[in-house]
């Protein structure tokens, strides 16, 4: 099983969990058992199309996915996935 690792604005969507256990042979597999077992993380984390949305940025292990091969990277049982969400400032 791969591990997701939740980062902090998105942990009340998982009941605190900071780490969550999924099988999924894709990153986007992996992202989808994830938004099934929390459905409230599903608007924050995919699309409307079930993509996952551009503003987050997803590490398999140190790497991007984009620098990979995207939803598609492969993921084995021993993967860590990081979830990045985009941080929008303040007024000045």
């Amino acid at each position: 099983m791969a591990n997701i690792i939740i980062p902090t604005p998105l942990r009340k969507f998982t009941g605190n969990e900071t780490i969550v256990k999924v099988e999924g042979d894709t990153v986007k597999a992996s992202i989808d058992q994830l938004v099934s077992k929390f459905p409230d993380l599903n608007k924050h984390i995919l699309d409307a199309d079930g993509n996952i949305r551009k503003f987050i940025k997803v590490y398999v292990g140190d790497e991007d996915i984009s620098t990979l091969n995207n939803e598609n990277t492969v993921v084995k049982d021993d993967t860590t996935i990081g979830i990045i969400p985009a941080i929008a400032g303040g007024k000045k």
